[in-house]
């Protein structure tokens, strides 16, 4: 891999001495180059709407506030009384559990998972950046500097309709000492000469690889120019709110037991036509629900690319293996978010063997940081939002990716999740359940029992499926009060399970092909 860079001019004597290293010295498992602190702005993109508390939300507060520091319980009992009425339904039907056929018990696991999921992003979930953090120090995770050094990472590829604005709300991030570091990983729409432009204007650091290396090994060749202790990542079709950077590093400074922690994302273009707006109420519900509900045991399975921030000691020495990944025999360019989320979740158990590994890699032999049981958590209000496909083709080669991902995080993550605890464990393999079963039901419903006479039973498949998209749109309309496109849930829950759920055995037979591309349109 060869790589060209071309920064501002007004860039600092150690950038140019750093510039002038030999490509070989640039490539995979480069060590880290003298820095230089980059602060802009500009205009706000994404800053999200207040919104007035709803009549649940408002009891709450009344209650916390007549009884002082019963604010977290009197939240646990109003979500028990929310979920009464679906935990009666399971009680009634698990009850006669040894005499259920196999679709009804996975109706049942889906409906007890549903309900888990609720009662722990609604009752036990703290947004990490607004709660204090310990009062001792933990010897073996070291509190973070009060202002930390972030470096700020974008890989990117044929964006020339997106980059701008995305670089853009980068350089407007009110979090301070932030330097940018774009990666420019071989477009040729036109993508460089805009970089080339607002590297001039906002004074952001431009990297132009001269052959296309994919998302990791761009981002790991990025890494190479950090040096801070905070290292963040977003996607080129991403526009943040100018506080979202800020908020997960103060989560990162105030607990320092995490490790890694995601931001929370939503469509950029959720105006655009029915199939955006579903898809932007179905990002609502997996990061509000499924990540807080992992949050809250410190283990989100997937830091989201939209918005990944890292402590550095908890991805440095793992970054080669990153790069480096191999599934099947085969270089896998996928689950770039899942698969370094992996590394900070399981390196107390796989870390050492790893590391031995790429022993010969910059990336170990220059630091070596001892493995932790780091916790991963999730910003609510840390918020980006992303250009999500708006014609059905994209969205479902975005939808195979993901799925490859989910696979080939199955066999790494899969491998340890079950160290962390009955918690995180239940939440992971529960969902692994969930998706895999996902296609036989549809087989069985949507397929078999048709051709078979059974429309009653196909029937009752696709009202459960309505019912659990119903049950999460009356969760995003308590917390979006006076806003109706909580009606479009139950239809991304049907387009799921009719069309999506086929995409996991094609994604499977493929997963070895991979070409890295986010064009949403």
């Amino acid at each position: 891999m060869t790589l060209t860079d071309r920064t501002s001019a007004d860039r600092t004597s150690a950038d140019r001495a750093t510039a002038d290293r030999t490509s070989a010295d640039r490539a995979v498992g480069s060590p880290p180059a003298a820095r230089r602190p980059v602060l802009r702005h500009a205009p706000a993109t994404a800053r999200p709407a207040r919104q007035t508390p709803g009549p649940a939300r408002r009891l709450a507060r009344r209650l916390a506030d007549a009884v002082p520091g019963a604010g977290r319980g009197v939240r646990r009992l109003l979500v028990l009384i929310c979920l009464t009425p679906l935990t009666v339904v399971l009680a009634h039907q698990a009850l006669r559990l040894p005499r259920l056929n196999t679709a009804t018990a996975y109706g049942l696991v889906v409906l007890g998972g549903t309900i888990t999921l609720l009662y722990l992003a609604y009752s036990r979930y703290e947004d990490p950046s607004k709660t204090p953090g310990p009062r001792r120090p933990d010897p073996g995770f070291p509190f973070l500097p009060a202002r930390p050094r972030v470096d700020f990472l974008l890989a990117v590829k044929d964006e020339a309709d997106a980059i701008e604005a995305c670089v853009r709300s980068m350089a407007a991030s009110d979090c301070p000492r932030v330097r940018i570091v774009v990666v420019d990983d071989f477009s040729t729409d036109g993508t460089r000469e805009i970089l080339l432009r607002l590297r001039d204007e906002l004074g952001i650091t431009v990297l132009l690889l001269d052959e296309n290396v994919g998302k990791k090994h761009a981002l790991v060749a990025a890494c190479g120019r950090a040096d801070a202790e905070i290292i963040a990542f977003t996607d080129s079709d991403c526009v943040l709110a100018p506080d979202a950077l800020r908020r997960c590093v103060d989560a990162l400074a105030r607990h320092p037991r995490l490790g890694a922690v995601s931001g929370h994302c939503r469509a950029l273009n959720a105006h655009a036509n029915t199939l955006t707006r579903i898809q932007d109420i179905w990002y609502e519900g997996q990061f509000r629900i499924a990540k807080a509900a992992e949050s809250s045991f410190g283990s989100v399975s997937c830091v989201s690319g939209p918005l990944a921030v890292f402590r550095r000691e908890a991805i440095w020495n793992y970054l080669p293996a990153w790069a480096g990944d191999r599934f099947l025999g085969a270089p896998f360019r996928f689950a770039t978010d899942r698969q370094l989320t992996g590394y900070v979740l399981g390196q107390a158990w796989i870390g050492g063997r790893l590391k031995d590994r790429y022993r010969d890699s910059p990336f170990v032999t220059d630091e070596d940081h001892p493995e932790r049981r780091w916790r991963v958590g999730y910003v609510r209000s840390a918020h980006v939002r992303t250009n999500v496909p708006s014609r059905f083709v994209p969205l479902m080669r975005q939808q195979v990716r993901w799925k490859k991902s989910f696979i080939r995080n199955l066999f790494f993550t899969g491998a340890f999740m079950w160290r962390r605890g009955p918690g995180p464990a239940v939440l992971f393999y529960g969902h692994v359940l969930w998706v895999l079963a996902a296609p036989l039901m549809a087989l069985r419903h949507l397929v078999w029992a048709p051709a078979h006479g059974a429309y009653l039973l196909t029937l009752l498949y696709v009202c459960g499926v309505l019912l659990k998209g119903c049950v999460w749109g009356l969760a995003y309309r308590i917390d979006h009060p006076g806003d109706t496109r909580w009606r479009y849930r139950p239809l991304m829950s049907l387009f799921s399970s009719v069309v999506l759920a086929w995409l996991l055995p094609y994604s499977l037979l493929t997963v070895r092909r991979g070409i890295w591309s986010r064009s949403a349109t």
